[in-house]
């Protein structure tokens, strides 16, 4: 949840990247990171295995500005996708604002997206959340490799339910809807945060691309 310091007139948010194993949720924050100037990010911190997969999280606060003197801290993480690290998935999900799925597009990967999918809400379940009560949005990512699933199948399986999220089909190698990605999200919480009853400015800039 939100944490405000009124002395340092400063709002932190988390959100938080899920999704299958290699399917880009790193390479967003490291586009993010690599996009940023140092006065608007922090250090990117990587906790890799030897075959480069995410294995805890990534972590890179982003700064933008809001009005009424208050700065906002936006808190980024990714979760590891391998299903051994499910205890670690459910940490990092712990007190989240809002969430981005990356899902990947390459046509093989539609079961692991699924799982990775079920597996999310079941970790909020479980940390005593609902996904239905989180901002968050869908990102189609790889959309770039030949022959990506279909967006209409891709919806089907992840997009069908009671609740449409905002879709982005991207390619996070190269930056395509990466901080459109972002800045949707971070739109969505900081809406959702001033609709509540703790003080905080009315509106906010986009994060700088």
């Amino acid at each position: 949840m939100a944490v405000i310091n009124h002395d340092t007139r400063e709002v932190s948010f988390k959100l938080v990247y899920c999704g299958t194993p290699m399917g880009g949720k790193t390479t967003n924050l490291s586009f993010i990171h690599s996009r940023l100037g140092a006065d608007h990010r922090g250090d990117l911190v990587a906790l890799a295995a030897a075959n480069d997969r995410t294995l805890f999280f990534d972590f890179l606060p982003v700064h933008t500005m809001v009005i009424n003197g208050y700065h906002t801290k936006f808190m980024l993480y990714t979760v590891p996708g391998q299903v051994c690290y499910n205890a670690t998935r459910q940490m990092v999900l712990r007190g989240a604002d809002g969430i981005v799925f990356v899902a990947d597009s390459q046509l093989d990967r539609m079961e692991e997206n699924l799982t990775a999918w079920q597996g999310m809400q079941q970790n909020l379940a479980d940390n005593g959340s609902s996904f239905a009560d989180l901002p968050a949005i869908l990102q189609f990512n790889k959309r770039d490799l030949p022959g990506p699933a279909p967006f209409a199948y891709m919806e089907y399986l992840l997009n069908s339910g009671p609740r449409r999220l905002r879709v982005f089909e991207a390619a996070a190698s190269t930056g395509v809807n990466v901080f459109e990605t972002l800045n949707a999200l971070a739109q969505e919480v900081l809406q959702r945060f001033h609709q509540g009853t703790q003080p905080a400015p009315a509106t906010t800039q986009p994060v700088p691309a």
